[in-house]
């Protein structure tokens, strides 16, 4: 038991309140594991169910496969996808938001070339919709409720497809652990198909929609839902017999076992969410469907490369194209729906394409290459050209697979690699057997990523991409599966060390262990680096010069530019060396505190310079109380800006305590003077002697207040901090009963206090009388202005056409008084009577916008 829960009172085994389960705690690390598990037990199965099937047999069961029988399984995986593209036109129209069949297209077939050989289809491939259907206008809730109605009428079709096979069975169906007698199955369907009547039903009932809270889920109209089990039950029915007429003519399984061996595949690869199914599929299809075990292995081969695998190459080199043209002709394209989601959807599908060359080597290194084409290589070359560029193969392999996080941060390095390791993947193909297929297939992909070259523009070195677990997994399996495939190919082969010093003509199986200890080298040394490696950090200057400061400072008009003393900021500079930018990196967030600081002429430059480098690192831009000034900056960067509050300034030159508004600050005045208040105006060079009276305000002050002392966005009790300032400070009598160090502009522009701190024993009134005594001196000094500081969430607008951020403000600034006292802030500063002035919060679009509002959250809160 630790520390913590003995000083809590909490007794051995006891649960400390509200602490979540460690299972909920690690739940991705968890999820990752059974993920992985699950696809060690279904290669486990797949190797038991092939342990008497040789590679000999299965590649003669491919060769016997016709090709009018390839050509049709491609002609039903085409209309399988078109089927697809069908999901989304109806759950648009369900929602109520019709959009035009092009673009559910673009967004189902990428979206479902992703998930179907990622997994996970509700994040990779509601992800490829959302950024589609982004483009096209729609928001977060709508884009997942397309998904889940989309995901519904798949499910649906399953069903369907399932109770099909049910329906037609004339005799018991054998299932491995489980018979199903033609009655049983009778029943089943029947079930099955009551299940896809409920919804039916319950629209007929008078229910529209299902949920609660704000996101709702709406049933569609009867007329939509038989199209979306009709489509459904079509692509299904395509994407089934794409694998029928890819099967042996003469060991051919009865329909409805094949339909029923084919949703029971289905589920497992969805239940058990492993990557493309991969093993998982095959592993049921192979314990279902009796018969020819190696011509059934063989059809599931191919249509694993048929059904998956050209799909996602082909929507990469679309959308790669796209973005090439785009590139290539500014001016002409980049407007359209197409162009954005290009923009958005080529990386990744790029990187997943040199993902995929990757797996083609290690998988094509683990297996023997063709004996007659090795015979005619015996002629020409030596065998330790052989031998080395079998070895080069799969390090080259397992480096694209490495190398694909580079493209998908758009990293000139990655792409430069990436180039190098197909072009040197061709030749290799090309020396280690004369596989001139593969190195077709990986000169294309070279190919379409030349003509994305200006897509990567990025200036990082190859590592500095985004490390994500999820790459470091899939590498993993990938170099699983070669070694998968070596050990199935080799079955026959007895091991013994000699193998490892073998070098032969025929010693396909030495080269096979020797290029997989390469390349899982290679995996472990890069995997143990990037996790053992310090994380990247901001290049901007930690430590601002005087010569810039004073230059800056000289000529701004707001106080917060003090802000750059607190010592928790990074800095960019101006080549003028007159103005400077204050951020701090959280996270992936470059959050900027306030405007930059100097001459309005140097804020583009500053602003252009740290959005290069934010997106040179893959970071998110984020701006926290920005003035009205940046508007048009922000505009061009790209940014969505969400009012923030509003900050008072009260104009002292009219400052008065005359007349009824001033009433209570009149009386707060008369009470302090009667409790023997005192006001002064501590010089930077006295501070340092009152130090430890200071201190004793700051801690009785802090006691009292929840959480840790806040940061970035005001100061912090430190001494080396609050010696820079003058420091106002009320007596009573012989002790400091409270304080605030003081903000003020060189040109008397603005006068501000940072830290605004009181005994908690001070008399009532004491921050009033601090402030309206600050005020009259800065009157007397000729300030202008004194800035009172921000009220959170003040201003905003709560009708039904305000944007959604302000009336989630609005809402939280009317209820939540218990939380923060937002309008208890904001009443106390009006009793100044000061001029409102709108602040801004600027983050990226979409769903980066919340995960930098928490980096945000996270960095104030200290």
């Amino acid at each position: 038991m630790q520390v913590a829960d003995l000083e809590a009172g909490l007794n051995p085994g006891e649960t400390r309140p509200g602490a979540a389960p460690w299972m909920l705690r690690h739940r991705r690390v968890v999820v990752g594991l059974a993920v992985l598990a699950m696809a060690l037990l279904g290669f486990a199965a797949l190797h038991g169910l092939l342990a008497e099937v040789r590679l000999r047999d299965v590649r003669a069961a491919l060769h016997d496969i016709p090709s009018g029988r390839i050509a049709l399984a491609l002609a039903l995986t085409a209309g399988s996808y078109l089927c697809l593209t069908c999901y989304d036109l109806l759950a648009l129209r369900a929602i109520g938001r019709p959009l035009p069949w092009r673009t559910a297209a673009l967004a189902s077939f990428t979206s479902y070339a992703i998930s179907n050989n990622l997994g996970l289809s509700l994040l990779t491939g509601g992800s490829a919709r959302y950024r589609v259907y982004a483009a096209a206008g729609l928001d977060l809730p709508d884009v997942a409720r397309v998904t889940l109605l989309a995901s519904a009428t798949f499910w649906g079709g399953v069903i369907a497809v399932a109770a099909a096979g049910l329906s037609l069975a004339g005799a018991p169906i054998d299932l491995g652990v489980l018979t199903i007698a033609p009655v049983a199955g009778h029943i089943a369907a029947a079930i099955l198909l009551a299940c896809i009547a409920l919804p039916f039903v319950l629209r007929m009932s008078g229910r529209a929609r299902i949920g609660r809270g704000r996101f709702t889920l709406p049933i569609p109209p009867a007329g939509i839902m038989a199209a979306q089990i009709g489509v459904a039950t079509l692509d299904l029915t395509f994407a089934a017999a794409a694998l029928y007429v890819l099967m042996p003519a003469a060991a051919a399984p009865s329909p409805d076992l094949f339909l029923i061996a084919y949703a029971v595949g289905l589920l497992a690869v969805l239940v058990t969410h492993v990557p493309g199914g991969i093993g998982v599929f095959e592993a049921v299809m192979l314990a279902i469907v009796p018969g020819d075990r190696p011509g059934l292995f063989a059809a599931l081969l191919l249509y694993r490369i048929v059904y998956y695998v050209l799909p996602l190459v082909g929507a990469a080199g679309l959308l790669g194209a796209i973005e090439g043209h785009r590139l290539r002709r500014p001016l002409a394209v980049g407007m359209s729906l197409v162009d954005q989601a290009s923009r958005a959807l080529a990386p990744p599908l790029l990187a997943v394409l040199v993902f995929t060359g990757g797996l083609v080597l290690l998988v094509s290194g683990a297996l023997p290459a063709v004996q007659d084409r090795l015979h005619w290589l015996a002629d020409i070359l030596p065998l330790p050209f052989i031998e080395a560029s079998h070895f080069s193969a799969s390090l080259a392999g397992t480096a694209l697979i490495l190398v694909s996080p580079a493209i998908n941060a758009r990293l000139r390095s990655g792409f430069i690699a990436a180039r190098l390791l197909l072009l040197g993947g061709v030749l290799f193909s090309l020396l280690k057997g004369v596989d001139y297929e593969e190195a077709a297939v990986l000169a294309v992909m070279a190919a379409v990523l030349q003509y994305c070259r200006p897509a990567f523009y990025r200036r990082a070195g190859l590592f500095d991409a985004p490390f994500q677990r999820l790459w470091i997994a899939a590498a993993v399996v990938a170099v699983g599966l070669s070694l998968w495939a070596g050990f199935f190919a080799y079955k026959h082969v007895p091991y013994s060390s000699d193998l490892w010093w073998e070098f032969a003509w025929h010693g396909n199986a030495p080269r096979f262990l020797r290029a997989s200890v390469g390349a899982a080298v290679i995996l472990l040394a890069v995997a143990c680096w990037r996790l053992l490696a310090a994380p990247a950090r901001s290049t901007g200057e930690s430590v601002l010069s005087r010569a810039v400061a004073e230059r800056a400072l000289a000529v701004t008009d707001r106080t917060d530019a003090a802000l750059a003393f607190t010592g928790d900021k990074c800095f960019l500079v101006s080549a003028a060396g007159d103005a400077f930018l204050m951020y701090r990196v959280q996270g992936r967030s470059w959050i900027v505190m306030g405007d930059p600081v100097g001459p309005a002429e140097a804020w583009s430059e500053l602003v252009w310079r740290l959005r290069a480098d934010c997106d040179a690192a893959r970071g998110w831009l984020c701006f926290y109380q920005a003035s009205a000034d940046m508007l048009p900056l922000l505009v061009e960067l790209g940014l969505q800006t969400m009012k923030y509050g509003e900050e008072a300034h009260v104009p002292l030159d009219s400052f008065t305590l005359d007349g009824p508004a001033a009433k209570s600050l009149r009386h707060s005045v008369r009470r302090g003077e009667a409790a023997g208040l005192r006001f002064e105006i501590l010089p930077a060079a006295d501070v340092a002697a009152q130090g430890p009276a200071l201190a004793a305000v700051s801690d009785a002050w802090l006691k009292g207040k929840a959480g840790a002392e806040k940061r970035f966005s005001i100061g912090r009790f430190d001494p080396d901090y609050l010696t820079r300032f003058d420091c106002a400070v009320l007596w009573q009598g012989d002790r400091i009963v409270a304080f605030g160090n003081i903000w003020a502009t060189l040109n008397r522009a603005e006068l501000s206090v940072d830290l605004m701190r009181h005994l908690p024993d001070a008399p009532y009134g004491t921050m009033d009388y601090l402030l309206v005594s600050l005020m009259g001196w800065g009157k007397a000094q000729g300030y202008r202005h004194f800035n009172l500081g921000m009220a959170p969430l003040s201003g905003l607008g709560g009708g039904r056409l305000a944007p959604g951020w302000s009336r989630i403000g609005h809402a939280i600034y009317g209820h939540a008084e218990a939380l923060y006292g937002f309008t208890g802030l904001r009443a106390f500063k009006a009793k100044f009577r000061p001029e409102w002035q709108p602040r801004y919060i600027a983050t990226p679009p979409g769903l980066p916008a919340a995960r930098a509002m928490i980096d945000l959250l996270a960095l104030i809160g200290g």
